[in-house]
């Protein structure tokens, strides 16, 4: 193994920053057998919402690092977008993820309380504590490592050294800014969010877009009975006081959907202005960062917070193969590599969002009954727009084809190609004993290597037996039984046999797909040799075995 003065499991990392992000990090650090320290300067878990939506693609997320149950259970399924203009409803667009097929086809309205909540719990199980009121003063890097000054609570001061530190700690980020590391992008709105009881007939399974007296607004269902989040695009008099925010949100509600609103006093409001900005690397030397630290943008598509625990997720098993020696600190540039275009992505996402939900230009205000009127009739129009609406924002469209990382594949085959997500199944198909072993596999922290047995192809199970023996510390090989008559002799580690795995991932008789600790496929071939994982090792950083 490596000597490379990365490799420091003894040490703590220092995750700085415990919202979902920093949570998420040092849940997945923690797991892949590392020693992690997570703190944050507040005094205690904030109790405020904040983000609310929760979309498919970081749900396969939470099932791979073992918490989907419990997110479920704290949060409400929302599986519709409606529109409505002065007092008509216009369209309802039903969630359709038939383009991009998913377990969770939905998107969950959770409060990041209770995602917070779920993932401390989580954390905890794991045998780390949060440590509040702690927070970073100082950090610069010498002598490999990362020396850190952190001001306890009581006022009293430690210094640290720590191999890696993580800026989980949001759009001011401390981290960030002392890197010297610029957000670039552009100014934007003023919006205002409130929480608050509602009386209302409308169905609670939809994100309700609301344009009435020239003014958007947005109103969504929380997982407490009778709770909504709704949003002003145009806070005129900019005041929070509960009772004028309930009269005006009731008011305009009422007129812009035709339907009865009573909103009581919200328990929480929020007027703020955000911006769309980020940063061109997100790796400086033995510090990263993560999530809001690395890109601040508009809240209109919900993508903020999963975008950020999607990148701790990208990032853990990536520092913890560097970390235990299994791979060079190179394997870490290919973090920047892929999540700045992600970002850059985002951010478009949400300008076009930002764009749709205020709805600035009257012309086209005029000229959305028409609009939504094709809608309704063309329903060839219509099923385009739900899985172009619904792609853009889920998560479930992301993929890593440009990567370094990625081992492009020539030729059209079907199946998942190198860069994108191998969990490309529904719900029903995924029930099957296939589909339910490979996700199993799939939540094991390895490499995973999927051999395809059958006739013709016995050369796969000696060499597939052999890489596993020779890659186990970072390789888990599993066999894909391609027929009824084919048991799997002489491959390693079988799969239940399923008829509709191999064609779902489109594999044949000796061929094979590596896939990513993260579920993303990194390669795939038509016949496996010693020589099929070399490029693939090589671009990760991969250490050969002693």
């Amino acid at each position: 193994m490596t000597t490379d003065p990365t490799s420091r499991p003894h040490v703590p990392l220092l995750v700085v920053g415990a919202g979902p992000v920093g949570l998420a990090a040092a849940h997945e650090l923690t797991r892949r057998g590392l020693r992690v320290r997570i703190v944050d300067a507040r005094d205690e878990p904030p109790t405020t919402s904040r983000a609310i939506a929760t979309h498919p693609r970081t749900l396969e997320v939470y099932d791979h690092m073992g918490i989907v149950d419990e997110m479920l259970a704290a949060g409400r399924r929302i599986t519709a977008f409606t529109l409505y203009q002065r007092g008509r409803r216009m369209t309802r667009l039903d969630a359709d993820y038939s383009a991009t097929p998913t377990r969770f086809p939905f998107t969950l309205a959770v409060d990041q309380a209770d995602t917070e909540r779920v993932l401390r719990g989580a954390l905890a199980r794991l045998g780390v504590e949060v440590e509040w009121g702690t927070r970073l003063a100082e950090l610069a890097e010498e002598d490999g490592f990362v020396r850190a000054r952190l001001e306890l609570p009581g006022g009293a001061q430690e210094l640290i050294g720590t191999p890696w530190l993580l800026g989980c700690d949001g759009g001011h980020s401390l981290v960030r800014k002392t890197l010297g590391v610029p957000l670039e992008g552009e100014s934007a709105e003023t919006w205002m969010l409130a929480d608050a009881q509602v009386e209302t007939a409308l169905p609670a399974d939809s994100i309700y877009w609301v344009r009435t007296g020239g003014v958007t607004l947005m109103a969504v269902p929380l997982t407490e009975p009778g709770r909504w989040r709704m949003l002003d695009t145009a806070p005129r008099d900019r005041s929070t006081d509960p009772v004028t925010v309930a009269e005006r949100l009731t008011r305009m509600l009422s007129a812009g959907t035709g339907t009865e609103f009573r909103v009581a006093p919200p328990r929480w409001t929020s007027v703020f202005t955000f911006q769309q900005r980020m940063v061109r690397r997100m790796r400086v030397g033995r510090c990263l960062l993560v999530g809001d630290a690395a890109h601040v943008h508009s809240p209109a598509s919900g993508q903020g917070m999963n975008t950020g625990i999607q990148e701790a997720y990208n990032l853990a098993w990536k520092l913890a193969m560097v970390v235990h020696g299994q791979a060079s600190a190179g394997l870490l540039d290919s973090y920047t590599a892929e999540r700045v275009p992600v970002g850059e992505a985002l951010l478009a996402t949400t300008k076009r969002a930002t764009r749709m939900i205020q709805l600035k230009n009257p012309v086209a205000d005029r000229l959305l009954p028409l609009l939504f009127g094709v809608l309704r009739t063309v329903h060839p129009l219509r099923a385009r727009v739900q899985r172009g609406f619904l792609g853009g924002i889920s998560g479930l469209n992301l993929h890593y084809g440009r990567s370094p990382l990625t081992v492009p594949s020539a030729g059209a085959r079907s199946g998942p190609a190198p860069g994108e997500r191998i969990t490309q199944v529904d719900e029903a198909r995924s029930a099957t004993p296939g589909w339910q072993a490979l996700l199993a596999e799939l939540r094991d922290l390895n490499w995973t290597l999927l051999v395809f047995s059958g006739p013709g192809a016995a050369h796969t199970g000696e060499r597939a037996a052999a890489l596993a023996d020779r890659h186990k510390d970072w390789l888990s090989v599993r066999t894909v039984r391609c027929s009824a008559g084919d048991g799997g002799e002489g491959h390693p580690a079988p799969l239940p046999l399923d008829p509709g795995l191999p064609a779902a991932l489109g594999g044949r008789p000796g061929g094979w797909i590596l896939v990513r600790p993260d579920a993303y496929v990194a390669a795939r071939g038509e016949l496996l040799d010693e020589s099929a994982l070399t490029e693939a090792a090589a671009r990760a950083g991969l250490t050969p075995p002693d």
